[in-house]
């Protein structure tokens, strides 16, 4: 039965019907082309008018034919290239939708079971900070989400309401951190730069933070090491500003790079890590970068090796002297 499936594949479909599409236009020329030949011998045999056994318009109409052809293989081609990516984004959203509900769920049932601890059991105070210090992880893993899908919503629509101001990086990102420190319990973070060191650019605050928390966060998520570590670099290069974020995680094989930007994309791995992902992140992050016409690039030397994601924003020279 699913030797039998193959012959109804598109791609099959797809490729039997160029081949026999460019077959018989093949079959067709090579058969004017011999019966031509043909006439040809027989009007100089039986000396009779060309003109009225070999019409100069036929060539026309092969041309013609031979563009029409062209153009519905063109058209055929187009058409599977869109149904192709339909498809990988329908895999791709379903695939999304399966591990957001278990990103949903599985804090909304972790939530209930401590709430039932609560309310069955008499509980020390240091039980009740500890259970309530996982409810409030719960909480702020739902809310993290539930912010993914309504940013997302707002940028795509570009319905997302902020000023842009120009700012120095380097202060935004300590004042960043100084801010969300709840968010890098345990880790490292290494911001290298000098008190005389200025970065200005011009930046919407409010995006510009959704960007820095998705990469940070992203950064300790995948990670497998005691003490998540992020080095956070800053530096000019031509008229652009470079922005590094570089972590001691899990990395990223080569071959995957390309792909995690796109939207709904989740690494395929046959560890946990790739569960805790809701593929929106770096969708987001690029998006942003995007907004502030600039682009963010990934490097990993491999599994295990840790990642480098670099932040490209450019720059005025009229800034700078402000």
């Amino acid at each position: 039965m699913n030797r039998s499936k193959w012959f109804f594949h598109p791609v099959f479909v797809f490729i039997f019907s160029i081949i026999a599409l460019g077959t018989s236009l093949f079959l067709y020329i090579y058969w004017y082309m011999e019966v031509s030949t043909g006439l040809e011998s027989l009007v100089r045999k039986f000396n009779l008018n060309p003109d009225q056994v070999l019409e100069s318009e036929t060539w026309v109409v092969i041309m013609v034919l031979s563009i029409l052809v062209a153009i519905i293989l063109v058209g055929i081609f187009s058409i599977f290239v869109y149904n192709q990516k339909t498809l990988q984004l329908y895999r791709l959203q379903n695939n999304f939708i399966n591990n957001f509900t278990h990103e949903l769920k599985t804090p909304v049932t972790s939530l209930k079971l401590y709430l039932e601890t609560f309310s069955k059991y008499e509980l020390s105070r240091d039980e009740q900070f500890k259970y309530l210090g996982y409810m409030i992880q719960d909480v702020e893993r739902l809310s993290d989400n539930i912010n993914r899908i309504l940013n997302l919503a707002r940028i795509e629509t570009k319905n997302y309401k902020g000023n842009f101001v120009v700012s120095d990086l380097a202060r935004t990102v300590e004042q960043f951190y100084n801010n969300n420190t709840h968010l890098f319990r345990n880790c490292k973070i290494n911001i290298q730069h000098t008190s005389d060191d200025i970065f200005l650019c011009n930046i919407n605050i409010l995006l510009f933070e959704m960007l820095l928390t998705n990469l940070m966060t992203n950064a300790i998520k995948y990670n497998k090491s005691d003490i998540p570590r992020i080095d956070i670099r800053f530096g000019k290069k031509k008229c652009r500003t470079m922005l590094c974020f570089e972590d001691n995680g899990i990395g990223i094989e080569k071959s995957e790079i390309k792909n995690i930007f796109r939207k709904f994309y989740q690494i395929g791995r046959s560890d946990n890590m790739s569960a805790k992902g809701s593929g929106l992140g770096l969708y987001l992050v690029q998006n942003i970068a995007r907004i502030h016409k600039g682009r963010v690039i990934a490097e990993s030397e491999g599994l295990g090796k840790g990642s480098v994601f670099t932040l490209i924003l450019p720059y005025s020279p009229e800034l700078q002297v402000k």
